[in-house]
């Protein structure tokens, strides 16, 4: 079996894009339920008049409704048992813990949810695997702190993480700190809370609220280690091979400097506890100063390194510097590139390259020799229920089939890989667009992007077939 015994098949999810529920119980308001729907999404979020205001008249907000698992969990977790997870990635909502983020005390009812939800996948002998703060920081610290470029924001998540290790780590071994921390360098609203009015533009304050994190982060494997010696906590974050788009010596380059930038400048940080020799040439690139650092913040960062490296993999993209009007921009999920002309893309325009998925594997593993784990994956896609009331998506198990083998082969390379837990597990709200119509679940919700529907839950082909992959330790998808 080229997959180890114990391997962690299952799916992922985020509070912000499937809890719903976003007042009840005394949760406070979080950034990603002051992002309003629809396509617009990114550009009325990165316009200089933004300031995290919600406005229901002018906008959606699906987030504050989600697919209502917050009232749901126990009937979806019950269809992923019945799919064989061995594994449920999912995220707390800080702001449900925390409602503006900087209280002495936590919100008991928020922390009582999730004692629910971790006890209802053990039931079932799931494995929570937790991400703690996935891009849904309580607003308040977004408008008043100006989010993670104000230090004092270290010491509210040093909080909120002891209390989440305190009260949850003899019941759940694996924990994530900071989803896609790296989506900063493209977009840093969702996981750094800032925007043009708080000084989006200017790298110095994307490099220090990055600094920031990375104490967090190394604060958070700190707590944790001391409630559970055998605890693993990783980073996460999207990682995509950048192929420069010809053999041109300066595409090569460019290609080098974007991966170093976007694919491993935060994870050498959280891996190997230093900054790398390149902060430099990064800095000069992005005009950037370098981040300001308190006594002990370095020896912090070297002694309390991330014990695997968890990543989404949904595309590849290709840097041109040489001939742009030769070539196309692509989209992508928080990074730019142009189409690369190999390979095909999904309705959204990202481009499906699963050999590229090998690459990233064993990319990783050289450099950093430490387990890794696919925590998303997957094609987003408009699903269609035709007469016979079934969910014929081929497409997607074809995507989710080339993606698997991929990784064998990676395994086979040497690479040590722990688990995969396919995003959307459950159809749910988009990050990218705040629309229900890009579908990536094996589980269908009856939601569209206006808010209409039942909420009804229904199996997809793909719930069967990834049934079947999960029984068999994937063999059934080589």
């Amino acid at each position: 079996m080229s997959f180890k015994e114990g391997f962690l098949w299952g799916g992922a999810t985020a509070a912000n894009q499937c809890e719903g529920a976003y007042d009840a119980d005394g949760k406070g308001l979080s950034v990603a339920d002051a992002m309003p729907g629809g396509r617009q999404r990114f550009s009325v979020i990165s316009a200089p008049e933004f300031n995290w205001e919600i406005e229901p008249d002018k906008y959606t907000y699906p987030n504050h409704v989600g697919i209502d698992h917050y009232h749901r969990f126990k009937e979806d977790i019950a269809l992923f048992a019945e799919m064989g997870f061995k594994s449920y990635r999912f995220s707390i909502a800080w702001s449900r813990i925390f409602p503006k983020g900087d209280e002495e005390t936590p919100n008991e009812k928020g922390l009582e949810f999730y004692d629910q939800l971790i006890d209802e996948c053990l039931k079932y002998g799931i494995e929570p695997v937790v991400t703690i703060s996935h891009y849904e920081m309580p607003l308040y610290l977004a408008k008043e702190y100006g989010g993670w470029k104000n230090r004092q924001v270290v010491d509210f998540f040093e909080r909120y993480a002891t209390i989440l290790f305190e009260r949850y780590a003899q019941k759940v071994k694996y924990w994530m700190t900071f989803n896609e921390i790296n989506s900063a360098m493209e977009f840093p609203a969702l996981s750094q809370g800032l925007i043009v009015a708080t000084g989006s533009e200017d790298y110095t304050n994307r490099f220090q609220a990055w600094h920031h994190q990375f104490v967090a982060s190394a604060l958070a494997v700190k707590i944790g280690k001391s409630q559970r010696s055998d605890i693993q906590i990783g980073c996460m974050q999207i990682y995509a091979p950048l192929y420069a788009f010809d053999c041109n010596p300066v595409n090569q380059f460019a290609s080098q400097l974007k991966q170093r930038a976007f694919d491993y400048f935060t994870s050498d940080v959280q891996v190997r506890g230093y900054y790398p020799t390149y902060l430099k040439q990064l800095l000069k690139e992005y005009d950037a100063e370098a981040p300001k650092m308190e006594e002990g913040d370095e020896e912090l960062l070297r002694e309390n390194t991330v014990d695997y490296i968890g990543f989404s993999y949904y595309m590849s993209m290709a840097i041109n510097e040489t001939s742009a009007e030769d070539s196309d921009p692509a989209a992508g999920n928080l990074m730019e590139g142009v189409r690369n002309p190999f390979l095909e893309s999904s309705e959204w325009g990202w481009q499906i390259d699963p050999l590229g998925l090998r690459i990233s594997l064993n990319d990783l593993w050289d450099r950093y020799q430490v387990p890794l784990f696919i925590v998303e994956n997957g094609l987003g896609a408009k699903d269609e229920i035709n007469k016979n009331g079934e969910i014929i998506d081929d497409y997607r198990i074809d995507y989710m089939q080339k993606h698997i083998a991929a990784m064998h082969d990676a395994v086979e390379d040497g690479v040590d890989l722990m688990g995969y837990t396919p995003w959307g597990c459950i159809d749910l709200v988009a990050a990218s667009t705040g629309e229900m119509s890009k579908r990536y679940g094996f589980i269908y919700v009856d939601l569209d992007d206006e808010g209409n529907g039942t909420l009804d839950r229904k199996k997809k082909k793909s719930f069967d077939w990834y049934k079947e992959v999960i029984a068999t330790n994937g063999e059934a998808s080589l």
